[in-house]
């Protein structure tokens, strides 16, 4: 007898449990080989006093598993509570999330019938960091952090995913024309691996009118990926489109572990009535079938939840008069993909895996070093003074560091302000080396700072201003 693979699942919170019992019926129904790891997480867990919804013994557990089938969680209400699902891919290292957008048409209503792409998002780096600071009255912060290693392997699994699904282009998205350094260093890290792969196309959009183009003309799109926050909000408009958020399922993807989940969340109004659609996570386990090595059983579910969706026996979600034939609950939708087992849709098209290549894991190239030079520094500081007083004390002996400019929210407030510019209480001083032949260093940062709180000024945040084989490693305000 074949070994067991261990997994680990969680019921979650609101619909989890549902959907969670719906899915092991099926998955055991199948004979799936696989031996259940419970762990608890989510509201309960939040409620004992852990911020991130997991306590310590859990992640020991998940991680003697081979994989973690994850029901939604709800998060309580109020501050002092971390994203779960953030927490968990972060800590894990799952850098890729793979999210399956696809048209069941006629049986699923949509607009686009020739829908099928996969959306790649990173999962570690950009805003969800969850780096944020108050700085003043007026003002928060948060840092957008983009690295060269965390976009390369999420660009090169894309180019990877592509090539082992004989998928034909990857595209990427991004807002390089205003994040010229942030989402530039993205894009420009796209067009350097496209270029290894000459055998798929390649194209890169701006954000803005490339979420229209998907939600308009999604056919014409294959792999798309994106950094963490466009890929989090049009996965789900991908998933909507194509015929219901609640029929999508997600893989996140790490060197040594992976978690799979429904991309909706835990719904806890319908909660307990026998109401929720299992299709989200029930394509989530079949994406896990296929990682732990089990693909002729994830394509048998599959087709048969397509067979299911065709003879149309429906949830409530997606019960339309005319197109379905019958509406269920979470548990009689459950034993009609039981029934249905071996058998595969006439119209939809039948899947087949050969493999997900889910494990296909790429690591970071090593960069060669570039020379760092420190050249200025950028001082926010949290002031009422009018910007003719706060240019006063900021701009009187400071050797030697000299102020070149004051911004404001990213506009230029000094010199040659503009009349109609909007200011709050965080202004952004510049100071950069005036000693022409002399490099300045930290210690003159440190004399700088003691001089402006000296003057009666309070600094909020600084950020060193670095070149890098003598290009700017950062940008010049608004109208600068």
């Amino acid at each position: 007898m074949m070994k067991k693979i261990p997994i680990a699942i969680a019921r979650g919170d609101g619909i989890g449990p549902e959907i969670m019992d719906a899915v092991l019926a099926i998955l055991f129904a199948s004979k799936a080989n696989i031996d259940i790891h419970e762990v608890e997480i989510g509201e309960k867990v939040y409620l004992r006093g852990e911020s991130c919804g997991i306590e310590p013994k859990t992640w020991d557990i998940i991680r003697k598993t081979k994989a973690f089938l994850k029901a939604p969680i709800t998060t309580p209400q109020g501050g002092g509570f971390k994203s779960l699902n953030v927490t968990v891919r972060t800590v894990l290292g799952l850098f890729a999330n793979i999210r399956p957008c696809v048209a069941y048409n006629p049986f699923v209503k949509t607009k686009h019938p020739n829908m099928d792409l996969v959306v790649i998002r990173e999962n570690e780096e950009d805003l969800y960091t969850g780096i944020e600071y108050r700085q003043s009255q007026d003002t928060v912060h948060a840092l957008k952090i983009i690295s060269r290693p965390g976009s390369e392997k999420i660009i090169r699994y894309a180019f990877e995913f592509a090539k082992a699904q004989n998928r034909k282009k990857v595209t990427c998205f991004s807002k390089d024309n205003i994040l010229k350094l942030t989402d530039g260093l993205f894009h420009k890290i796209f067009d350097e691996i496209a270029k290894e792969y000459p055998e798929i196309e390649n194209e890169h959009w701006i954000v803005d009118i490339g979420a229209a183009k998907l939600a308009d003309t999604p056919e014409v799109f294959d792999v798309i990926v994106m950094p963490n926050l466009y890929g989090d909000i049009l996965s789900d408009v991908a998933a909507q489109i194509a015929g219901s958020v609640g029929l999508a399922g997600s893989a996140n993807i790490g060197p040594t572990l992976a978690m799979f989940e429904a991309i909706h969340g835990s719904a806890p109004r319908r909660a307990g009535q026998n109401l929720a659609n299992p299709s989200g996570l029930l394509l989530a386990a079949v994406m896990m079938l296929a990682h732990i090595g089990e693909p002729k059983l994830a394509e048998t579910i599959h087709n048969a939840w397509l067979k299911t969706l065709e003879d149309g026996i429906h949830t409530y979600d997606i019960y339309k008069e005319g197109i379905s034939r019958e509406k269920v609950g979470t548990k009689e939708f459950a034993e009609a993909v039981i029934q249905r087992l071996n058998q595969k849709p006439k119209e939809l098209k039948p899947v087949h895996y050969r493999s997900m290549s889910f494990d296909k894991i790429v690591q970071a190239s090593k960069m060669k070093r570039q020379k760092k030079e420190l050249v200025g520094v950028d001082v926010f500081i949290d002031s009422e003074h009018t910007l003719d007083l706060l240019k006063d004390k900021l701009e009187k002996d400071l050797s030697p560091l000299s102020l070149s400019s004051i911004s404001n929210r990213g506009v230029t407030a000094w010199p040659n302000p503009m009349p109609e510019t909007f200011f709050i209480d965080n202004w952004r001083a510049r100071f950069v080396n005036k000693i022409k032949g002399k490099p300045i260093t930290s210690q003159d940062i440190l004399d700088l700072l003691k001089k402006i709180t000296d003057r009666g000024l309070e600094f909020v945040h600084t950020e060193s201003l670095f070149n890098f084989d003598g290009k700017p490693g950062y940008n010049l305000a608004q109208n600068e």
